[in-house]
C-alpha cells in the first residue's frame, strides 16, 4: 500500500540563520577573551621613562611575579602557566633558550614585591641559561614612547 500525502510537502532545506548567530556570538565571546589570555596574570606594573625594546622575530620569554610571590611563565604565544615552581621554570626556560640562545628574557614583577623576591627570579633566570634579563614597566603618563 503506497501512501499518498496530500496538501504539504518535506522541505529538503536546512534553516542556517541559527547556526549563523550562534557563530557570530561565540566569535564575540572569542575576540573578547583572547587579549586576556596574552595577559594572563595580574600584576600592576612600575612606571618609567624606560624605551620600548626593538621587536624581534621571537616573542621573549617572560616570568610574572605576583603581589604574593607566584612566578607565572609565559614562553612565545603560550598563556602563562603557574603558579610554577622553581624547578618547573629552570626547565622551561631552558629548553627554550637551547632553541633560540638570544632570545629575550623578561620579569614582570608587581609594584609591591619585595626586591630579594625579584633577585630570586633572576638568579632561576640565570641559572636556566639566561644571558640578559630585562624588566618590564609602564610607560609615565603623558610622556610618548618614541
Amino acid at each position: 500500500m503506497a501512501q499518498v500525502s496530500r496538501g504539504r510537502r518535506l522541505m529538503g532545506e536546512i534553516n542556517v540563520v541559527p547556526y549563523i548567530d550562534v557563530m557570530l556570538v561565540l566569535l564575540i565571546i572569542f575576540m573578547i577573551t583572547a587579549p586576556l589570555l596574552t595577559q594572563g596574570v595580574k600584576v600592576t606594573l612600575p612606571h618609567a621613562a624606560a624605551k620600548p625594546m626593538p621587536a624581534g622575530k621571537r616573542s621573549p620569554i617572560v616570568l610574572s611575579v605576583t603581589r604574593n610571590g607566584g612566578l607565572y611563565l609565559a614562553v612565545g604565544t603560550r598563556p602563562a602557566f603557574g603558579p610554577a615552581s622553581a624547578n618547573d621554570i629552570e626547565s622551561h626556560v631552558a629548553a627554550a633558550l637551547q632553541s633560540d640562545p638570544a632570545r629575550g628574557v623578561m620579569i614582570r614583577a608587581d609594584t609591591s614585591v619585595s626586591y630579594g623576591v625579584i633577585v630570586r627570579a633572576m638568579v632561576l633566570l640565570q641559572n636556566a641559561g639566561a644571558r640578559k634579563v630585562g624588566f618590564m614597566t609602564q610607560p609615565l603618563a603623558g610622556r610618548s614612547s618614541h
